[in-house]
């Protein structure tokens, strides 16, 4: 299947959780967008992960974000940073994310922190924020067939412990993604 040149950057809040994060890399190997991020966007979820979850070990973490790598092979976006000073946001440390979206030229950045990238600042960029239960809702209403075959591969993965479909539809509802389960519910046999 051809890659669609439609591009979403995924900000670092949506890759920490990982069940949030596991949808997403589903999601991303449909060839309906290109899922994109960063070094420094791998660094910030990982960082903030390890602090967290101290039962985990940053090989562990690191070997999540390279096998991310290797999954989608042109998700890393690289030489943005020049970018990054030129940049304002409310908070500055976010720049960092606009500026890889810029770099690959993501019509999206999927995130929950849509009050920290304001319209006004993405729209010269021809970007806007998308709250991740809206970026999915809108894939859905794109291609049904993609978000289905995503979910129904994400579940036949996890085996330890295995999920029953309402259960790993409770699991996407805690991650925020309302919609999401709304529509997926209507498929729930299949999945």
């Amino acid at each position: 299947m051809r890659q669609s040149p439609f591009t979403a950057v995924y900000d670092a809040c949506v890759l920490y959780p990982a069940p949030l994060r596991d949808f997403l890399m589903w999601l991303g190997l449909s060839g309906r967008f290109r899922a994109r991020w960063s070094t420094q966007i791998h660094e910030e979820w990982k960082r903030n992960l390890l602090i967290n979850r101290p039962d985990l070990r940053p090989d562990q973490v690191d070997r999540t974000s390279a096998l991310m790598d290797q999954a989608i092979p042109d998700g890393l976006v690289s030489d943005y940073e020049a970018l990054i000073a030129g940049l304002r946001l409310p908070d500055p440390d976010d720049c960092h994310v606009l500026a890889a979206a810029i770099r690959c030229g993501a019509s999206v950045i999927v995130t929950f922190n849509e009050k920290d990238f304001p319209q006004a600042a993405l729209a010269p960029f021809g970007i806007e924020a998308q709250h991740p239960d809206l970026f999915i809702d809108n894939l859905f209403d794109l291609d049904a067939a993609a978000v289905v075959s995503a979910a129904q591969k994400q579940r036949a993965q996890l085996k330890s412990p295995p999920l029953d479909v309402d259960r790993y539809l409770d699991a996407l509802l805690r991650q925020g993604l309302v919609q999401t389960v709304k529509a997926l519910s209507t498929y729930r046999t299949i999945l």
